[in-house]
């Protein structure tokens, strides 16, 4: 289990609820839970991608732990172009997939 962030802007409130029910709201839009494990955390990203599907309107990314990616960190996004970490000469980069 590994530390979860999620960081909203501009979704409508039924986000908000939902997220609060299962992470902890540090500060307004963004949510944490330091140990969530990937089975909740799979369906934590299913149910917001679902309701993103059905209403597209601003931004989700999602944060862990996962040490079979680049850098060590997961990331998943909404909205916004797509991002994925790379490495390029030992630095680790955000690359915008446009």
């Amino acid at each position: 289990m590994a530390l979860v962030v999620i960081v909203t802007r501009d979704v409508t409130y039924r986000y908000r609820g939902f997220l609060a029910s299962v992470m902890l709201e540090v500060t307004p839009t963004v949510y944490i839970s330091p140990r969530m494990n990937p089975g909740v955390r799979a369906r934590v990203w299913e149910t917001v991608s679902d309701w993103y599907s059905a209403e597209p309107k601003g931004s989700l990314v999602m944060v862990w732990r996962d040490l079979n990616q680049t850098g060590g960190v997961g990331i998943e996004t909404l909205g916004e172009p797509p991002r994925e970490l790379v490495e390029v000469d030992g630095l680790w980069l955000v690359k915008r997939m446009l």
